[in-house]
């Protein structure tokens, strides 16, 4: 089965971009994923093919339309495709590694870029849309949140990465970040790799980079060291 991803946008001539290269460009031509960037504009209303119009109730910006956006949905998948719709959106619930997992064990993801002040709130409703944030911030919209999650989501994808246990070792997946990194010289600058790293003894070097795992994980990103089991 091969990972689909399907993405409405305004702009489907910033695609593949960056997934077009490294990894997942490499995995792209291989056939290994697929990616299909479709213009919401082709689903526009008249002859200027608007796609927003101004909000309810007043305020500043557009709104995307929602019978625009639903044809655009209704066209790009069908009612039997099993994806899951996403909605790349900064109120949406925050991707995690864990989420990032179970898309890329599934079939591929169906991925609406907003744009504007928002999306109507009653096609996310009629459609399904799951709101989904890659950070506490806001982007002009949603095409670089959408290249970020296809990206996580492919390079975990079988035959990928190449080494089978590169991704159990990354930051997020036992919910700490990544140990130190070191590789030659052994000394640079006036700095060696630590001893212990050099030492040969796996089980030394194992104990060393989860104590690190750890330390960084309380110096950094005290959030994620709360919610560890106790």
């Amino acid at each position: 089965m091969i990972w689909r991803a399907t993405v409405l946008t305004l702009f489907p001539e910033l695609f593949p971009g960056p997934l077009g290269a490294s990894l997942a460009g490499r995995a792209l031509t291989a056939g290994t994923w697929a990616l299909d960037s479709r213009n919401i504009r082709d689903h526009g209303i008249g002859a200027h093919r608007m796609v927003d119009d101004t909000p309810a109730g007043g305020g500043a910006g557009m709104v995307m339309r929602a019978d625009v956006l639903a044809a655009a949905i209704d066209g790009a998948g069908g009612a039997d495709d099993g994806r899951p719709r996403l909605l790349m959106s900064p109120r949406g619930a925050p991707l995690t590694q864990a989420r990032v997992r179970t898309l890329a064990e599934g079939p591929g993801a169906l991925i609406v870029c907003g744009r504007f002040e928002g999306v109507d709130e009653r096609v996310i409703e009629a459609r399904g849309l799951e709101e989904i944030s890659v950070g506490d911030y806001v982007l002009s919209g949603g095409e670089i949140a959408a290249m970020a999650l296809i990206d996580a989501c492919v390079r975990l994808l079988p035959g990928v990465m190449g080494a089978v246990g590169s991704a159990a070792e990354e930051s997020f997946e036992h919910g700490l970040l990544e140990y130190p990194h070191y590789t030659r010289p052994a000394e640079w600058e006036g700095r060696a790799i630590p001893d212990v790293l050099v030492s040969g003894h796996h089980g030394r070097i194992a104990e060393w980079r989860r104590a690190e795992a750890e330390r960084l994980t309380r110096e950094r990103r005290p959030d994620l060291w709360g919610k560890r089991p106790k």
